[in-house]
């Protein structure tokens, strides 16, 4: 954990943002795979982790603002626990190392709420991501619901929030760093071992060694795969053969659960072929650029139109696509090849909040989402602000079924060569991925140099 003083100064900030009611933070309990003794790995609840600390299930917390209490809710191990995990700290041993004097039982927390609604107080919470925290919530008599069925949250509790998680301080940075370190060794092993006739689920598996081996997990589940337009793809079952290319987006997550998130694209048997060169310097360039115009107050979507004009530029000097590149962005010709957004927010989270809702923490009232395909999967557009971090992961990526549908509709047919496209019906995709912090000058690349160039690369695919 961080010292006791760090999610002291945490609370005390969200109190000056929640001035009235109570806030409900609840953490996560365990979650069975297949029967109730057999769980995944524990995961703690990103918020609660952020103003807590405690990395344990079954906790809650309540934030009295009326009364200015704080009290954390939970249970103490019994005989029959102690029996399967061993002795545990106390709660009341727990909560004191964060700050907090007042500990109840968790059977209590539904007698506080329903008291609180009773009285008919603000009671302010998250959205929740997991069923069963739903059901808790239900359970201690909130039972108001939204047309979805789902207990409603506190917009000003989600905001307040947001603004907190988002601005990192400088511990959280050197979490995220901590986590980079791990994934640049996965990285560089991953290019390493990415030889014809290896499977993509020994490179998985080499990657997921290398975390244990380090005592952290995942951010995410790796993504490593030849086909590279499948944005997130789970299966590991291909064979790599000469002349492939593999992308490898995957992150680890520190002891205290910050995450890393980068990507590179590697040539299977250590060298590009002149065509998998032309596409890949398109990207380094659209990232680089990208990069470069990071700065705090720049809006984050004209970093992505930026990157877009640039993908195009570079599909037009291969004859792909034709006319000005500022108008086939305008136009949408662009997400025929790059319909994702450029990067999205990272810290507890590796898409930081999106549980909050992306709308809250990568929009404003004034800027909103475009609803046009490409577009929409922005996570974040509003202007950035120094204490950010960020990634930038442009990419192409030549997609058969969406090829096959904008040809028939004949869709930006003005910008695109769809004979051309077809040439490419195989090449599947590339894409560049490093995490940035935004800082009062401009940016920083986190995290030890990974190699990017194609020399570089090529330097190590072929070790």
């Amino acid at each position: 954990m961080f010292p006791k003083e760090t999610y002291i100064q945490r609370r005390e900030q969200l109190k000056t943002r929640v001035r009235s009611g109570v806030v409900l933070l609840l953490g996560n309990g365990e979650s069975p795979m297949n029967y109730a003794a057999n769980t995944y790995p524990f995961r703690q609840d990103s918020t609660f982790l952020y103003f807590f600390g405690l990395d344990q299930p079954g906790l809650a917390a309540v934030l009295d603002r009326d009364e200015g209490t704080e009290c954390l809710f939970g249970d103490d191990p019994s005989l029959d626990d102690i029996v399967w995990t061993g002795p545990r700290p106390l709660l009341r041993d727990r909560s004191q190392e964060v700050g907090v004097m007042q500990t109840a039982p968790g059977k209590e927390l539904g007698q506080v709420l329903s008291e609180a609604a009773r009285q008919g107080r603000i009671i302010h919470t998250l959205p929740q991501y997991r069923a069963e925290n739903a059901r808790r919530i239900a359970d201690c008599g909130l039972r108001i619901a939204d047309s979805r069925g789902d207990i409603p949250p506190s917009p000003a509790l989600i905001r307040a929030v947001v603004e907190q998680r988002s601005i990192k301080s400088p511990e959280e940075i050197e979490q995220i760093e901590m986590a980079l370190g791990v994934t640049t060794r996965m990285q560089t092993a991953a290019m390493k071992m990415a030889k014809p006739g290896v499977f993509e689920y020994e490179v998985a598996g080499a990657m997921e060694g290398i975390m244990a081996s380090n005592g952290v997990r995942p951010a995410f589940p790796p993504i490593f795969s030849v086909r590279g337009e499948i944005m997130h793809n789970p299966y590991y079952d291909n064979r790599l053969q000469d002349g492939d290319i593999a992308i490898n987006d995957s992150g680890a997550e520190s002891p205290l659960h910050y995450a890393g998130d980068i990507t590179r694209t590697i040539p299977v048997g250590g060298r590009f072929s002149s065509r998998q060169k032309e596409i890949y310097a398109i990207v380094l360039n659209a990232q680089e650029r990208a990069i470069a115009a990071a700065a705090p107050g720049i809006e984050w979507r004209e970093v992505h139109r930026l990157a877009a004009v640039a993908l195009m530029e570079g599909l037009k000097e291969l004859g792909v696509v034709r006319g000005d590149p500022q108008e086939a962005v305008a136009a949408g010709a662009h997400t025929l090849f790059f319909p994702t957004g450029v990067g999205h927010m990272m810290g507890l989270d590796v898409h930081d909040m999106e549980p909050l809702g992306e709308d809250y923490v990568g929009y404003t009232d004034t800027i909103r989402r475009n609803p046009e395909f490409g577009w929409r999967y922005l996570r974040l557009a509003k202007p950035v602000e120094p204490g950010f971090v960020i990634t930038v992961e442009p990419g192409i990526y030549f997609i058969p079924a969406l090829i096959d549908r904008r040809r028939a509709e004949g869709k930006c047919s003005q910008f695109i060569d769809y004979g051309k496209v077809e040439t490419y019906r195989t090449f599947g995709g590339i894409r560049i991925e490093d995490d940035i912090l935004i800082t009062p000058e401009g940016c920083r690349v986190l995290g030890p140099p990974i190699p990017k160039t194609i020399a570089e690369v090529e330097v190590l695919a072929s070790a």
